[in-house]
């Protein structure tokens, strides 16, 4: 195992109510994007959490893997529906990679057209 992924998911708990504690309003906002975001449920917990993940991973947060990891076991996603999200993050970041990777090619080409 990587991580304690348990005792990490802990210690950002604990580091959040310290946060909290000094300026409630970051946590207050925080937890007003996360509502917002559920509103309408039309896509049911589950799947939200399933694109947490995918999120998380493309963002490469831990903190973001544990906790949604964690919530998405708890919305009922099987290993293999957590998979299959990653499979999407995995396939556009590759996707993004080979996009941007054009714009090295334009950066190149516009730095030694003069030359």
């Amino acid at each position: 195992m990587m991580l304690d992924w348990n005792e990490y998911q802990k210690q950002i708990a604990a580091g959040n109510v310290q946060i909290g504690r000094i300026n409630h309003e970051i946590i207050k906002g925080y937890r007003g994007l996360s509502e917002a975001g559920n509103a309408t449920n039309l896509l049911g917990a589950k799947v939200r959490e399933l694109i947490a993940l995918a999120v998380a991973v493309t963002r490469e947060c831990d903190g973001c893997i544990t906790v949604h990891t964690d919530a998405a076991i708890k919305q009922g996603a099987t290993k293999e529906e957590i998979v299959e999200a990653l499979s999407v993050a995995i396939a556009v970041n590759a996707g993004a990679a080979l996009v941007f990777s054009t714009r090295v090619l334009d950066a190149f080409d516009a730095k030694t057209s003069s030359l």
